[in-house]
């Protein structure tokens, strides 16, 4: 008799938890955040030579670009310092997926610092790509200006 009222208790508890467990699932549905603002700007940082990690940040600029909430309203640079100097180097074919980034309004920014330190000539990289004197310097203002800082 104590196993029937055992089971019956745990059967009871079961139907219990599951009929909770559908209610809490049955309120609204989260879809994200809401894109209330005119305008949002992201500034993406690149500072490592890896290729999936450059192919990774570039896939996350065209996603963040295709985002149904972001459509029309975000402007975004990418600077590169340090080894991210690598994505901008002719030698090293990004180009089409640069010229891609560029035609869709991204901003395309080396640090001058890096060509000095690595002694690498203007004539090294792609000649679309735009110059700020600093990557650090770069970040901290874009920042204090309210762009979003992303480091994926």
């Amino acid at each position: 008799m104590k196993i029937i009222k055992f089971a019956l208790t745990l059967i009871a508890l079961s139907i219990a938890t599951f009929s909770f467990s559908q209610k809490q699932n049955s309120g609204p549905v989260f879809h994200g955040a809401t894109a209330s603002l005119k305008e949002y700007k992201a500034l993406y940082i690149l500072n490592q030579s890896d290729d999936k990690k450059i192919k990774a940040i570039v896939r996350n600029i065209n996603n963040a670009l295709e985002d149904p909430r972001l459509k029309g309203k975000l402007k975004i640079e990418l600077v590169a310092f340090g080894q991210g100097v690598e994505i901008f180097k002719r030698s090293n074919h990004y180009d089409t997926l640069l010229m891609s980034l560029k035609n869709k309004g991204v901003l395309l920014a080396e640090c001058e610092n890096t060509l000095t330190e690595k002694k690498i000539s203007k004539d090294e990289l792609w000649d679309f790509i735009s110059y700020v004197p600093s990557g650090n310097g770069e970040i901290i203002i874009r920042q204090y200006q309210g762009w979003a800082v992303v480091h994926p």
